[in-house]
């Protein structure tokens, strides 16, 4: 009996989904709970769990490709006796992007005995345990001796399959097929050498690693890469909130003496806590607190009313690497405002750790009021951002530098920062955004109050 594992609807509006990367291989044992695959949804990157027992009998969906909620990607047996007739008994579907293509199943299946495997094969070697190999293609191996360490898979992040073991045996049987029964042992051991020879080997393998700019530049036709589902949903909204929302802007200089000294002491302080503050802490804890004396600066457009929401959530941008599929993602810190720097910290971290390693789930970017973008630690001197809708206003901040200032009418060296509030004219006038910049500008410039 087999198993269908189909793409599942992860979120209310997933249609689509891609398979960013499969945790399993054909032959593998999997019991219900285990984690299968990241599948990237129109919101983030989840985990496709396994909800029975069994062997992993096919793959169907490669990493990259997307299709549609309740597609087949994989499909288990039973048992690991029973992987060849779930995967072979029926025609294997290949999805690609364009189109669904059955591959019927061979005919007749090559099962061969080990009295036909060449004498003189290899022994196995001690590094076969750090190969990637499904549980059915080590076992293969061992029973007709074959050198894991020479293959290159074919499987998902190349690990060596049932199919790759046996190619080899087969082309072993057809070695020992062109050796006369009357040759000597030197002639076999030279077959054998032939059939080393012909292995296609990891050292051999095409590298799948991305070309550098330099290699692009030697290349003469342009590149094309399709954008994940992800991407796709960020440029969509960027779009719809462009042209939507009436944005402008307001910037404003900060004096970052105080806040400078005020996070070193704090550090200090907290050194044997293991805790070290960013700015950015200190400023999504000042963000926060401002809201209350700018409740419109917490507020949302909806058609013919404007929204006051009661909790402050802070929405913080975090860049996603490249391997990820590049662009922004916004986990939110929820309550913001009855947050110790500790917590808000520590939450900070957590969440763009587990955005670029793992995904965020959406419940990490829902119901941000108010967000803040900082580009400050790429050297940034100050931008403008675009407003994530739902809300009112977003916090572009640039770096902390040291520059000529003026203090008490005297040219000094001190830290200076600019930030940039994009705006919803809808919501927020600029007498506004100017006093919500005054009263951030005071818990900045006076940090002790951000502890209160």
């Amino acid at each position: 009996m087999s198993i269908e594992i189909t793409m599942p609807r992860l979120s209310d509006t997933m249609e689509r989904g891609t398979i960013i990367k499969w945790h399993i291989a054909e032959g593998d044992e999997v019991s219900a709970g285990d984690v299968l695959a990241d599948v990237e949804t129109d919101k983030a990157t989840m985990e496709m769990q396994a909800f029975d027992d069994g062997v992993v009998a096919g793959i169907m969906v490669q990493e990259g490709q997307a299709v549609d909620v309740g597609t087949i990607c994989a499909v288990l047996a039973e048992d690991d006796d029973n992987v060849d007739g779930a995967a072979g008994g029926t025609p294997t579907v290949v999805v690609s992007d364009d189109e669904l293509e059955f591959v019927e199943p061979a005919a007749e299946r090559f099962e061969p005995t080990p009295a036909d495997v060449v004498d003189a094969a290899p022994k196995q070697s001690p590094r076969h345990a750090e190969l990637r190999v499904t549980p059915v293609a080590r076992r293969l191996a061992e029973s007709y001796e074959v050198d894991l360490a020479g293959l290159t898979g074919t499987g998902p992040s190349g690990r060596i399959t049932k199919k790759d073991v046996l190619g080899v045996v087969a082309m072993q049987q057809e070695m020992q097929a062109a050796v006369p029964p009357s040759a000597t042992s030197h002639d076999k051991e030279h077959a054998a050498a032939l059939v080393q020879a012909a292995t296609p080997r990891a050292q051999d393998a095409v590298p799948s690693t991305p070309v550098s700019s330099g290699q692009l530049a030697l290349q003469q036709d342009d590149r094309r890469e399709p954008v994940s589902g992800m991407r796709q949903t960020i440029a969509r909204r960027l779009v719809q909130s462009k042209q939507e929302i009436p944005h402008y802007q307001v910037s404003m200089s900060f004096d970052m003496d105080p806040m400078v000294e005020f996070r070193s002491r704090l550090n200090d302080d907290l050194a044997d806590y293991e805790v070290k503050l960013s700015v950015n802490d200190l400023l999504v804890r000042a963000c926060a607190l401002a809201m209350a004396d700018n409740p419109l600066m917490n507020a949302s457009w909806d058609g013919d009313a404007i929204v006051y929401h009661n909790r402050v959530h802070v929405g913080v941008a975090v860049a996603l690497p490249p391997e990820r599929g590049g662009g922004l993602v916004v986990p939110v810190i929820h309550d913001a405002d009855r947050k110790s720097l500790r917590s808000i910290s520590a939450e900070t971290r957590s969440l763009a750790a587990k955005a670029r390693d793992r995904g965020l789930s959406p419940e990490d970017m829902d119901g941000s009021t108010f967000t803040v973008s900082n580009l400050g630690m790429f050297g940034v001197d100050d931008f403008t951002a675009i407003i994530n809708p739902p809300n009112s206003a977003i916090l572009a901040v640039g770096g902390t530098l040291q520059q000529p200032v003026v203090r008490d009418d005297a040219v000094v060296v001190g830290w200076v920062m600019k930030a940039t509030l994009s705006n919803d004219h809808r919501v927020v006038d600029g007498a506004t955004a100017a006093a919500y910049l005054q009263t951030l500008k005071a818990l900045i410039e006076h940090p002790s109050m951000i502890l209160v």
